[in-house]
């Protein structure tokens, strides 16, 4: 029996807390300078996939080393597989912002890992029909849907953005094919992640027995989280070694008055620490979801993009944009709000149904 009560709402507060930590964590980068996007992308996975994954679980997993010592080595060593496999997501999702900006990719990456994440794991394990027959079933299956609807939608919307800035010729580095295939590429990876914490259950159960209670998830983090690190980190020092960048990590190239490495490490430090802010949370909103703990997935990830577009408007990528794309982007987030409410109320008369 699972020992920490079901409690969907506040299940579904935490998980919005770790999708705004998600939603807002590249926002930093725009005060670098001076730095190259592997030098940025390095230092930042350096605190969100490395540094910070082992402080957490040092500060709240009881008896860590212990935990450690008796946790099945399968597990870890999947996990941190897995992981890595993420972590080409993860590059691949930095990469892609450059090129279509934070709301498309949001919508084309998260929509994919939303679907894929979410309903893969239980089909895989051969119990989603079961699980699908529970009281509440109905309403989780309506929430998935329309919240794919409405990452759709947001998705469209960004494409009318993309077009709107084209006409303005303000497009950037706009690259949509480029942005598309990264955007892609980053969902099919990204939903592995939820893979790597599922094969990191064993070693949550061996932290539950050692009383870790709700913060049983951060020592799964560990491996599948410096897995993501491993593969990040090749692909960076690869481009510092073709570009001769690394020495931007002690001194700041010439001729950049505004530059600051103070800053940029900072600015770095504050980026890894919202990325794993939302890992934190989303594992203390998932052990309380009871029932239909795999849609923990599916409510993150469309919480990311409704929050994610929010921040591309508070950050004015939409202000020169035609009424229609405004009353696209609108309605779009205006179904992710209902997807929600559905996955809530579904959790929620599932975990009456369970008592």
């Amino acid at each position: 029996m699972d020992p920490i009560a079901s409690n969907p709402l506040l299940g579904v507060a935490l998980h919005a807390v770790g999708a705004t930590f998600a939603a807002t964590c590249y926002t930093p980068e725009k005060r670098v300078k001076g730095w190259s996007w592997q030098t940025y992308w390095l230092t930042q996975a350096f605190f969100c996939w490395l540094l910070l994954p082992i402080l957490g679980a040092w500060l709240t997993i009881p008896q860590l080393a212990t935990v450690l010592s008796e946790a099945p080595r399968p597990a870890m060593l999947q996990s941190f597989l897995l992981g890595a496999a993420y972590g080409i997501g993860g590059t691949a999702f930095g990469i892609s912002i450059r090129y279509i900006g934070f709301s498309l990719t949001y919508a084309i990456a998260v929509g994919l890992s939303s679907v894929l994440g979410t309903l893969i794991p239980p089909l895989v394990k051969g119990n989603l029909g079961a699980t699908l027959s529970k009281p509440g079933a109905e309403w989780i299956v309506a929430g998935i849907i329309i919240g794919t609807l409405g990452i759709a939608g947001a998705g469209w919307a960004g494409r009318l953005k993309e077009r709107d800035l084209s006409a303005r010729q303000q497009t950037g580095q706009f690259s949509l094919l480029t942005g598309l295939l990264l955007s892609l590429l980053a969902g099919v990876l990204s939903a592995v992640y939820g893979f790597a914490l599922e094969a990191g259950e064993p070693i949550a159960d061996v932290a539950t027995a050692h009383g870790a209670g709700v913060f049983r998830g951060n020592v799964v983090y560990i491996f599948s989280n410096t897995g993501a690190f491993l593969t990040t980190a090749i692909y960076c020092i690869y481009l510092h070694a073709r570009h001769k960048t690394i020495g931007e990590l002690v001194a700041l190239p010439a001729g950049q008055p505004e530059a600051s490495l103070p800053v940029n490490f900072l600015m770095a430090a504050i980026t890894g620490l919202f990325w794993y802010g939302q890992f934190f949370f989303y594992n203390l909103g998932h052990v309380r979801m009871g029932a239909y703990k795999f849609t923990s997935w599916a409510i993150h990830m469309i919480m990311l993009v409704l929050i994610s577009n929010l921040v591309g408007v508070a950050l004015r990528e939409w202000r020169q944009c035609r009424r229609l794309t405004h009353q696209t982007i609108a309605l779009a987030l205006l179904v992710l709000i209902a997807a929600v409410l559905l996955l809530t109320y579904g959790n929620y008369v599932g975990s009456l149904a369970a008592k």
